[in-house]
């Protein structure tokens, strides 16, 4: 103790006869670098799993310099060399204003980053017919039990503000609701936020927007329910992303959780393999809705359940489980093109389409058929278009595959920081997912093979073979017209999809079929298999022979009930009524009546 006290003693007597002005700029450089370094080993820290060895092999070797410094710092100082000293003090100074704009960056590149949001704007409205005067009288029709999160409690929220003594109505299912309301069987109903982008797709609601009014709206902000399930694991091992599209008035993605289905695709990447599969998702799909017991209906409905009720559906369709979703606002798609600079792609045919606004008039997006570079406004209508396309929604999910495959193409030639804090900005607003940061991190290394190497992602293709599926809806009295699918089609690409995750061994010698008439620029699995259809619909037997139904029941396993009446304006033996309407679905039912016209019949006559 008193060998340290006298080393003190004798090194404080020194540093009183240095400059006093030399002594004050040293201490200040050391504060500086102190702050400085504590700054930068923070944010060295937080980037998880990326160069580990690296990151602390920096900061342990500037820490052994700011030891060194201090130690040469005062032996200069005390021994006058002037030109040491000097040397040292600005390298210091230059160590520590690279340890700031370095922390600052990394910072901010590090909050960009966090993309989930952790809570949502939870909007619901009271609308009404624009013919329907609401009053005291007026009857309210509400979804019983809502799957979609907050839904019935924010209904009841809103009934309880405006202080409504209306009679309330329960219907099952929103579907059921939303009929009511356009058969005038309730005067309003209580719907999310978002429902005319959301109904607005669904044929039978195609005018709801200049068919309703609203009354009423209450909005709460709560926590995102959609980021409860969250992987833990790296993006180092196979994995599954959602990606769902979300059709917005507005710019960015901080309100409702249900949303517009009708763009999903299912995506698997390998990261050891650089491989990536897409497979988009038919909107008008006829599936098991799993949020909603199970019911058939189409695919992109499920999406008025929120982000969980879309997971489990396709969960079940695939078999796949699906570790992360990405939900994307359409909005940014236009800003993620434009920093990119535009993305190549090859266009069809000749169209015009909605800017990102759904403005028409001087405000289309017009597009000549050709390869060609595509700005952000251009790269949505794009995706967007499908009203002119021979085969519709399904020619439209084959574009958006190309945009996908165009701004990956595009990401891996960005070469400078300014470009990846544009396009996280872009992003940031108008993304919400489930995977964490440090998830986001682990693809560093992903993304440096891919740079080091430059090597390219093997991108995997599929096309579900499908067929017109017109399906009578009981509880409307209408048919609306959906997509069947073949099962050997989804079963080769989900197999394809599970040899990617590492899930499946792949199938060596598996053959496939190639359209001759097409151009071929890459395998897309699932094409041109077929075979039995999985859903079947009642055909109209009405004007037919007795013997079609009767070979109808046996294919179907029916029991075929039959009984006889006279129509003189039928042929004999002609079916006149049958007991399911035409398009419903056979599943639902055990037994086909049908009524025989039979002209022998003897009426009793009065």
């Amino acid at each position: 103790m008193k060998v340290k006290s006298g080393f003190m003693k004798v090194l404080f007597n020194k540093l009183k006869k240095v400059n006093k002005l030399a002594l004050i700029l040293f201490l200040i450089s050391v504060f500086f670098y102190f702050i400085t370094y504590s700054f930068i080993t923070t944010s060295l820290v937080k980037l998880t799993g990326i160069e580990t060895f690296i990151r602390y092999f920096i900061i342990i070797l500037f820490l052994i310099y700011f030891i060194i410094y201090i130690i040469t710092g005062l032996v200069s100082l005390i021994t006058k060399k002037k030109l040491t000293y000097t040397i040292l003090i600005t390298i210091t100074l230059l160590f520590s204003t690279l340890f700031g704009i370095g922390s600052f960056y990394i910072n901010k590149i590090y909050s960009k980053l966090d993309l989930s949001k952790d809570t949502i704007v939870y909007t619901v409205n009271l609308i009404t017919l624009k013919e329907t005067e609401f009053n005291n009288s007026s009857t309210i029709g509400i979804v019983k039990n809502s799957k979609e999160t907050n839904y019935n409690l924010l209904a009841k929220k809103l009934v309880e503000e405006e202080n409504y003594k209306n009679k309330t109505i329960y219907y099952d299912d929103i579907y059921l609701l939303l009929d009511a309301l356009y058969n005038k069987d309730v005067d309003g109903i209580i719907v999310n936020g978002n429902y005319k982008i959301l109904f607005s797709s669904d044929e039978r609601y195609a005018d709801i927007e200049t068919r309703t009014k609203e009354i009423s709206s209450y909005n709460e902000t709560r926590k995102n329910e959609d980021n409860l399930n969250t992987s833990n694991k790296a993006l180092t091992s196979p994995f599954s992303i959602l990606l769902m599209g979300v059709d917005s008035e507005y710019n960015g993605l901080q309100a409702n959780q249900a949303f517009n289905g009708d763009t999903l695709m299912l995506l698997t990447f390998n990261p050891k393999t650089l491989t990536l599969s897409m497979f988009s998702i038919p909107r008008d799909l006829y599936v098991p809705i799993a949020c909603n017991n199970n019911k058939l209906a189409k695919i992109n409905s499920s999406a008025a359940y929120g982000t969980n009720c879309v997971i489990s559906t396709i969960k079940k369709l695939t078999d796949i489980d699906i570790d992360y979703f990405v939900k994307i606002n359409f909005k940014g798609v236009v800003e993620l093109v434009d920093t990119l600079g535009g993305i190549n792609v090859d266009v069809g045919i000749d169209f015009c389409e909605q800017n990102s606004n759904r403005e028409f008039g001087d405000k289309l997006i017009c597009l000549n058929k050709g390869y060609q570079k595509l700005n952000g406004e251009q790269a949505l209508a794009f995706a967007r278009h499908r009203k002119t396309l021979i085969r519709g929604d399904i020619d439209r999910i084959a574009n958006q595959q190309k945009v996908v495959e165009a701004i990956l193409n595009e990401v891996k030639n960005i070469n400078n920081f300014k470009t990846i804090e544009n396009i996280l900005e872009a992003i940031n607003n108008n993304i919400d997912t489930n995977i964490t940061r440090n998830q986001i991190l682990s693809l560093y290394h992903v993304a440096k093979n891919i740079l080091i190497n430059n090597t390219t992602l093997n991108i995997k293709k599929t096309y579900l073979e499908y067929y017109d599926l017109p399906v009578y809806l009981p509880y409307s009295n209408t048919t609306t017209s959906a997509l069947g699918y073949y099962k050997e089609s989804l079963d080769d690409i989900v197999h394809m999809m599970k040899v990617n995750l590492g899930k499946e061994k792949e199938e060596i010698n598996k053959t496939y079929n190639i359209d001759a008439n097409e151009e071929y620029t890459s395998m897309y699995y699932g094409k041109n298999l077929r075979g039995e259809k999985l859903i079947n619909t009642m055909i109209n037997l009405i004007g037919k022979n007795l013997s079609e139904a009767e070979s109808f029941a046996t294919k179907y396993n029916l029991t075929l009930v039959t009984s006889e009446e006279y129509n003189p304006d039928m042929e004999d033996n002609t079916i006149l009524e049958q007991s399911i309407p035409t398009n419903a679905i056979l599943d639902n039912y055990d037994t086909l009546t049908v009524i025989i016209n039979n002209l022998n019949k003897i009426e009793n006559v009065d």
